[in-house]
């Protein structure tokens, strides 16, 4: 995660188009860290989130707000007193550090105009909410840092405020080509740390992209790049900088499969096996991306439990299927021995008794084969030995046959059971997951039906409507694939599916139309990857049909179905630009 002065100075820019002669009509402190202002402009209200946890400093405007205390803390009282219905003159973002300095308005208790200081330092495990004056006297702060916490600077209400160590980094609106050059050249590490521990506001991620986009290796040496390198990477620099100047920012989320990994302002080329997905603002791309982590946080830990069972069920089907392949591969000779019976059959009034081999023409294949032989019975009981050898190791191959392919097909059913709690969003899909264990006896029936659990949620299939207007759906689990494909679909309607991996059925509802748009399959094929166990790879191979000829096996585990008239294609994971409806 780079909350780096780059996104920070985007959310300024942000912040000075939207807040800037708005007024502060509300101020709430939901957490002991964290700040919320309710700002009226342009007959809109906007919401600024502002967080110095530790773990996850912010500021953005969001879409929603927290539950609030009924008792507000000292520092918020002190706030309302001082700037509530204060008007916002100005935001900035000093040096291009990791601070947001918010310049409000207001009337005093006699009735004069005063202007105060709201200071946010974005710095980790420093981060800090700080009311100043004008002059920058420290009236309070969201955390109070005296001499014995920090030996560098005091935040203690009476203070002057200083702004923390820059530590040698310079702004990168102030440094020149050669001085770049110079102090990449000149730090002792990579390529990467010497961008960010030279140029403030960068972040790793931001250098990282700077090297890739320069066609360096980040990780290699600044005492091994070339002149030619340097060069190149300093252009890179340039370039960048040159958007930040102009406000050309790239707002994006980077996103693993279901998992948002990354967000940034600048576009960052250097993830081309991921989703990028680009927002019209960055506190759109920081709403979502908190919103979508936390979210995956919490379903993760609430389907913990059925994590662990599919993955010890699919460990132990494993097992017990790479037995079944072993012991089936040791039946492949068992035609060997039925070939033995019948040549001692044919040839036996040749072989002397107690001869412990001999030597005949297979008449199968023309060639020569040696028969061992037990001397110590008859050569005839020695064809009914071999006999009896192939008659056992046949019925294990008819037998071990039929279990493999039913162990085969549990395997492959709890693969999709996996790759659809990858999926979960919500809790109602979690719990047809769980309804889909239960009714297949991996949990114990009892034990689930308990009284909390009787109620359960509804769920609908994900829907999304593609560019010529079709509404194409997306089943979120087993059970959830079943009825979209044989209850929700028409026989006319087009079926996709991920080829040979567990994944979702897409429906595409034809409603009338004669024949799909090139473009509308495309999408359809683009969902079908994404919502499979492929959505990591590059391309995915995508089965589509008619849905009238899909057919459900009688007794087939949910989600199981079979198809003999398909065609197919190759589409990217990938499903930035697909309308979704809520």
């Amino acid at each position: 995660m780079a909350f780096d002065g780059i996104v920070i100075s985007n959310v300024v820019r942000d912040m000075k188009k939207n807040l800037i002669e708005g007024r502060i009509y509300k101020i709430y402190q939901p957490e002991k860290d964290e700040l919320n202002l309710v700002i009226k402009n342009n007959r809109e209200n906007y919401r600024l989130l502002m967080s110095a946890d530790a773990s996850l400093p912010l500021i953005y405007m969001q879409q929603s707000s927290k539950e609030n205390p009924m008792t507000a803390p000292n520092f918020c009282m002190l706030l309302r007193k001082h700037i509530s219905n204060g008007r916002i003159v100005d935001v900035y973002q000093p040096g291009f550090e990791r601070i947001v300095v918010i310049v409000i308005e207001h009337l005093d208790e006699l009735g004069d105009l005063r202007r105060k200081k709201l200071i946010i330092e974005i710095m980790g495990k420093h981060s800090n909410i700080i009311f100043a004056t004008e002059d920058d006297m420290i009236i309070d702060s969201i955390k109070h840092i005296s001499h014995m916490v920090s030996s560098v600077r005091e935040v203690l209400p009476g203070r002057k405020y200083e702004f923390p160590p820059a530590g040698g980094k310079i702004s990168p609106l102030e440094i020149s080509e050669e001085d770049l050059a110079s102090r990449i050249r000149n730090t002792p590490s990579n390529a990467i740390k010497a961008i960010y521990q030279n140029i403030t506001g960068f972040s790793p991620v931001a250098a990282a992209e700077l090297c890739y986009r320069a066609g360096i290796d980040g990780n290699m040496p600044t005492d091994s790049l070339t002149d030619d390198d340097v060069k190149r990477l300093c252009g890179e620099f340039a370039k960048a900088v040159d958007d930040i100047r102009e406000g050309r920012y790239t707002p994006q989320i980077i996103m693993d499969g279901y998992t948002p990994v990354e967000f940034s302002s600048m576009d960052l080329t250097m993830y081309n096996d991921k989703t990028v997905e680009t927002r019209d603002s960055i506190s759109q791309v920081l709403d979502e991306y908190f919103y979508r982590k936390s979210a995956v946080t919490r379903m993760r830990q609430k389907s913990a439990d059925l994590r662990k069972i599919v993955s010890n069920a699919i460990e132990r089907t494993a097992k017990k299927y790479d037995l079944q392949l072993k012991q089936l591969k040791d039946t492949e000779s068992r035609d060997k021995y039925r070939v033995y019976g019948e040549l001692i059959n044919t040839y036996g009034y040749n072989i002397e008794q107690g001869a412990d081999s001999f030597e005949a023409l297979n008449y199968y294949t023309n060639e020569m084969i040696k028969i061992p032989l037990d001397k110590t019975i008859s050569v005839m009981d020695n064809s009914k030995r071999y006999f009896a050898k192939y008659n056992k190791l046949k019925r294990t191959y008819e037998a071990l046959t039929e279990l493999t392919a039913t162990t085969k097909s549990e395997l492959d059913h709890l693969q999709s059971v996996q790759t659809f709690l990858d999926m979960a969003i919500d809790e109602s899909s979690l719990s047809q997951v769980k309804d889909e264990l239960v009714s297949c006896g991996y949990i114990n029936k009892g034990r689930y039906g308990r009284k909390g659990d009787r109620k359960k949620p509804k769920t609908k299939p994900l829907h999304y409507v593609s560019k010529d207007g079709f509404h194409m759906y997306v089943g979120k689990n087993n059970i959830q694939n079943d009825e979209l494909t044989f209850k929700l679909a028409n026989g006319g309607d087009m079926w996709f599916h991920a080829k040979k991996m567990p994944g979702s059925h897409v429906i595409v509802r034809l409603e009338g139309a004669g024949e799909l748009p090139d473009s509308t399959y495309e999408e359809a094929a683009r969902l079908a990857a994404y919502y499979s166990s492929g959505r990591t790879a590059p391309k995915v191979e995508i089965d589509y049909t008619e849905r009238k000829n899909i057919k459900k096996p009688a007794g087939a585990k949910p989600g199981f179905v079979i198809y003999h008239t398909n065609y197919s294609m190759v589409a990217e994971p990938n499903i930035v630009g697909i309308k979704e409806e809520q």
